[in-house]
């Protein structure tokens, strides 16, 4: 056994003398540490050595600067509990001490010099004769200090009796100077003592001095005095716990900051620094809210405060708030969240005082401004990284690697968002938010509050993720998951664009495509004509032998003549004639032969005499008009008939039947009578009358009279057929001979399909304009709609002239609405039965369903109903997670990728799939029978007696007979292309429909996409859970580095001495060593390539979702 090494370890843990020894050598610089000397801050100011006994004496002792009273009631404690160490050094000297005091007394001295179990643990196993040396030499230092005499002068209970009365005097000062001093000098038992309830009281009483308004210079002493207690009581583990767990200390310690106290305010803002770096894991956004409330009742910036206390003289005090500013900005992980408290120190004035402070020569501060400047400088290469892969994608010439972030101007960081949002679909937005700044109020002290909100708004949306802005009042009121928005504002604008894209080429694919069918369907109409020439060729070869060299130029020229001859004798134009389809022109025979028996749209020759025409659809001639019904359901009454007395515009709203409404509908208890009003109405009708009344009132009634008296007076038409006529010519606005000149010119410039409908529904009867033909001589004695069908009288076959004039304007669109469906259903068949891809994937389907079924009647399957592929998402995995569909999926995107064409392959299937064969067909009859009726209207035409009728000649029989037949060829080619791809894959015509077929196919491709979407949505989650069990694990080794860290930093004592903590960390704020590998930093490395690409992982930084 070494004799030396008892003393050696007692003199290390000893608490007095380690602290007097490190106090005085703080005294040796120029910021002293120490704040708890008795000797207070004018002896030190004076560098004089505050005395030994001071520090730990728990009342002034005799020859300090100023004496106090000692408190009346806090008499002598006769206390004998060991804990407070209530033996002297004489009671230990002639008695012995057993064994088992001796080691009970080791343990004690152990727990009053705060070691923990680590370093408890070697000196537990050191030999009894050593630890009674050590026990021995604690007692006997102790004893030399005065320690344990004074200890025993006031109680830990003491001090509580005398804090609960409440005084706010010199009594009160006197106390917490003496309190001070008992929790610097006293062991870490006695401050355990008095904390269990002093703490709560000494919180109460800073409570209550901070909400004095008016504060003297003894209430100013009293909270210096409270911070200075509680500096004291935080100078041991203990108490550094115990004020971390109270929720109101950091609020209270707060708001008693005042620039105004300078010693105060560096006191507090030194023990906040230290709360900072070793606090718990959100110790950093606890203090920022306690100081964003304690600014809102101050109704000031949170951080102005703090910026006001650099600006005060003490140079202390500027190294406090500079250590408070570093220990905020750079603990937080995020650089997005240190950039905005930095920046917002910088907008609360820091900016403006930063060149100041780098004026004034002070170590410690230079020490302060170096760190801060040194971080500043880190945070901003870090932010230059994520800037350089956008500048080596946009070129910018904007040196960024050359670390002069720091240096941007304003301009640099406009040209910078430009670039970035220029000709993209972002540089709307950019240029709209631009132009929406530039309309804030115009107004000195609201703009600044316009922009303050409007960067808020911004930094929450922009940090919402990771650095949530700790400002919880404006978080709280904008919290919104805009990543998601973004997310759909993106996928919405990559599918406008494909959508547009694939639009466009939609487009020009079906002009192609009808060019195609129309000349395909061309080419097979000039095959089978000239296969039935060849063979009416070979039959008249046969015949007559062989023809003379000259004679078959003519024959074929003469057969060029057929549809000529087809077209009827009106068909002709007039001189001179359009050339022929033949080697020369015949000019048209007079008169013209009677026509030869006419063709329908597929060649084959009408019999007159046959069956009659079908009946005429609803709307044409022979439909009959209903009168409404009399009866209303659910007593309802007939509405009041009003008679404006002038002509009132008429209000466009689509009427609701009463039979179409139900009993609790609002209409049928609708009472608008109520509100009838002589004034309302008048006004009304001059507000919204047709045409102003100028005629005075004798003419007006003259003209009702008059016009009463003709509605009266009809001749041959009927009441009901008038009143209508008469509605629709209202409505029209036309004299009635302009009307007949548009129909006889059949001038479709005028003629709207719309009037020619509601002509033909309200045209009288041929027989009762005959009728009317005889009043001629009595035109101006009869009504409005008689009058106009004495006109009407005057036109040859009126109601079949309006037929084919409606169908001549309905032929195109008839024509339009045809032709697409056919190119659609001709298309998709082409598109199924042509694609690689999909027959790899039936193929891939066939294997998958052969093994599953394997040893089943099933199982060896040669093929399958294509109808079946909707069948695959029935089939459910064995975890129930997944579908066969969605496996053939995952399978096709590992291994055949090209397999995932046939959906890009179907164009047109979704198209096809909404086609009815069957309407289609009635279609092409409806229009087929129209034609056979207007040739048959056009070869029992009258020849035209007005020099005006041009209607045979603008009649287009021969143009529409060769679109139809376009149209029909067409539709016989997409028949056999659908018939084909139906045998194609064994399918049973008679069983499954086209529609049916193409349908299910239309509905497996999108089951087909939507599986991949969900495949890729199933990878996303597993990759962002991946990314999440790797960020977590990260983050908790991070937060554990952290912990270390910190439990580091409340063991920096020298030769192991656990007291002083305070001491320790307001020592390492000072010279910086708190700050030094706040964070791993991850250098750049130099062999990165700089023009990375956007989906290039950043090597600098962490995933950074905004």
């Amino acid at each position: 056994m070494e004799p030396r090494r008892p003393r050696q370890s007692y003199r290390a843990p000893s608490s007095p003398p380690g602290r007097a020894g490190r106090e005085n050598k703080g005294l040796r610089r120029k910021v002293p540490l120490g704040a708890g000397s008795a000797g207070g801050s004018e002896e030190q100011a004076d560098g004089r050595k505050p005395k030994f006994l001071d520090r730990f004496a728990s009342i002034r002792i005799p020859g300090s600067k100023k004496e106090r009273p000692p408190l009346p009631h806090m008499k002598q404690s006769h206390s004998t509990d060991l804990s407070s160490t209530s033996m002297d050094a004489e009671d230990f000297g002639p008695k012995p001490l057993s064994e088992r005091e001796i080691i009970a007394l080791f343990e004690k001295m152990m727990e009053d010099m705060n070691l923990n179990e680590d370093k408890k643990m070697p000196l537990r196993e050191k030999d009894f004769n050593t630890k009674k040396e050590m026990v021995m030499q604690y007692i006997s230092t102790a004893s030399k200090s005065g320690s344990l005499k004074n200890s025993r002068k006031i109680s830990p209970q003491e001090f509580i009796q005398e804090l609960k009365s409440g005084s706010t005097d010199e009594r009160l000062v006197t106390c917490l100077e003496s309190l001070r001093v008992s929790l610097t000098s006293n062991p870490v038992s006695w401050v355990e003592n008095f904390g269990r309830e002093g703490l709560g009281l000494l919180l109460d009483v800073l409570e209550r001095l901070v909400e004095i308004k008016n504060q003297d210079k003894v209430v100013k002493r009293s909270q210096h005095k409270v911070i200075q207690c509680l500096r004291a009581f935080m100078n041991n583990k203990y108490g550094l716990e115990r004020i971390l767990g109270e929720e109101r200390s950091l609020l209270l310690l707060i708001k008693a900051i005042d620039p105004k106290q300078a010693n105060m305010m560096t006191d507090i803002v030194k023990l906040l620094s230290a709360m900072c770096i070793v606090g718990e894991e959100n110790i950093l956004e606890k203090i920022l809210e306690a100081i964003t409330a304690a600014a809102e009742e101050k109704n000031v910036d949170r951080f102005s405060p703090i910026v006001e206390g650099l600006q005060d003289n003490s140079v202390q005090l500027q190294v406090a708030c500079m250590q408070l500013i570093n220990a905020l900005v750079t603990s937080p992980d995020d650089l997005d969240f240190r950039l905005h408290i930095r920046n917002e120190f910088m907008r609360s004035g820091l900016k403006e005082i930063l060149p100041q402070l780098k004026c004034i020569k002070n170590e410690a501060l230079d020490i302060q401004l170096k760190v801060f400047n040194e971080h500043k400088e880190e945070d901003m290469i870090e932010f230059s990284h994520r800037l350089e892969d956008i500048r080596s994608e946009l070129e910018y010439p904007f040196d960024i690697s050359k670390r002069n972030m720091n240096k941007m101007k304003l301009n640099d960081v406009y040209n910078m968002v430009w670039n970035t949002v220029k000709d993209t679909s972002a540089e709307g937005y950019f240029l709209s938010i631009l132009q929406h700044l530039l309309l804030i109020r115009n107004d000195y002290f609201i703009r600044p509050q316009y922009f303050k909100l409007i960067e808020e708004c911004v930094s929450q949306i922009v940090l919402h993720r990771s650095g949530t802005d700790p400002d919880f009042t404006y978080r709280k009121r904008l919290d919104i998951n805009f990543s998601h928005l973004i997310d759909i504002c993106v996928d919405k604008a990559r599918l406008e664009e494909c959508e547009e894209r694939a639009s466009e080429l939609s487009r020009k694919f079906e002009k192609d495509f009808v060019v195609h069918q129309e000349t395909q369907a061309l080419l097979q109409k000039k095959e089978e004509r000239i296969n039935e020439l060849e063979a009416e060729l070979q039959a008249f070869k046969s015949q007559y032998g062989s023809l003379p060299p000259g004679f078959l130029p003519t024959t074929r020229g003469d057969a060029s003549v057929v549809p000529l001859e087809a077209a009827g004798p009106h068909q002709l134009p007039p001189p001179p004639p359009p050339p022929l389809p033949s080697n020369g022109a015949i000019p048209p025979p007079p008169p013209p032969p009677p026509p030869p028996p006419l063709l329908n749209g597929l060649g084959i020759p009408l019999a007159f005499g046959g069956a009659p025409p079908p009946p005429p659809l609803p709307g044409l001639p022979g439909a009959q008009w209903s009168p409404p019904s009399c009866t209303l359901p659910f007593g309802m009454k007939p509405k009041k008939e009003f008679k404006p007395e002038v002509t009132m515009k008429r209000l466009n709203w689509s009427k609701i039947r009463p039979q179409e409404m139900t009993e609790s509908c609002f209409w049928v208890k609708a009472e608008e009578n109520k509100y009838e009003n002589a004034d309302i109405l008048c006004k009304l009708e001059l507000t919204f009358c047709c045409q102003k009344r100028v005629k005075k009132e004798e003419e007006d009634f003259e003209e009702k009279k008059s016009i009463k008296k003709r509605i009266k007076e009809l001749k041959v038409l009927d009441p009901k057929i008038a009143q209508n006529l008469s509605i629709f010519l209202g409505s029209f606005r036309v004299p009635y001979e302009e009307i007949k000149m548009m129909i006889l010119e059949v001038d479709e410039t005028q003629l709207s399909e719309s009037m020619i409908q509601n002509l033909i529904k309200h045209l009288p009867e041929q027989e009762q304009l005959n009728a009317l033909s005889k009043f001629k001589s009595e035109y101006n004695n009869l009504s409005e709609p008689e009058q106009f069908g004495v006109v009407m009288s005057n036109v040859k076959r009126l109601r079949p002239r309006l037929s084919a004039i409606l169908f001549k304007l309905q032929f195109e669109e008839q024509v339009n609405n045809i032709k697409p469906d056919i190119m659609a259903v001709s298309a998709a068949c082409e598109e199924i039965k042509k694609s690689k891809s999909f027959s790899k994937l039936l193929e891939l389907v066939l294997l998958m369903g052969n093994y599953m079924n394997a040893g089943s009647r099933n199982g060896q399957t040669f093929g399958y109903n294509l109808s079946s592929l909707c069948k695959l998402k029935d089939t459910k995995s064995a975890d129930q997670k997944t579908t066969l569909l969605h496996f053939l999926v995952e399978v096709c995107e590992e291994s055949y990728q090209d397999v995932l064409n046939f959906v890009e392959d179907f164009q047109h299937l979704d198209k096809a799939s909404k086609v009815s064969a069957e309407n289609l067909e009635k279609s092409l009859k409806h229009m087929e029978r129209q034609l056979q009726q207007l040739e048959k209207d056009l070869q029992t035409f009258p020849v035209p007696e007005d020099k005006h009728d041009k209607f045979v000649t603008k009649i287009f029989l021969v143009h529409a007979k060769e679109d139809f037949q376009k149209l029909s060829r067409m539709h016989e080619n997409m028949e056999k292309i659908y018939q084909n791809v139906m045998g194609y894959y064994a399918i049973d015509l008679k069983k499954v429909s086209v529609e049916e077929f193409l349908t299910d196919l239309n509905n497996f491709r999108t089951m087909f996409m939507q599986a991949v979407k969900e495949n890729i949505r199933r990878r996303e989650a597993e990759e962002k859970q991946r990314r999440a069990k790797i960020a977590k694990e990260k983050a908790e080794k991070e937060k554990q580095e952290r912990q270390q860290k910190k439990k580091r930093l409340l063991e920096m004592k020298t030769e192991g001495e656990e007291t002083g903590v305070m001491d320790s960390l307001l020592e390492a704020l000072q010279s910086g060593a708190a700050f030094r590998d706040r964070r791993k930093r991850t250098p750049r490395p130099k062999d990165v390539p700089q023009n990375l690409s956007p989906t290039t992982q950043r090597p600098v930084l962490k995933a950074c979702n905004h």
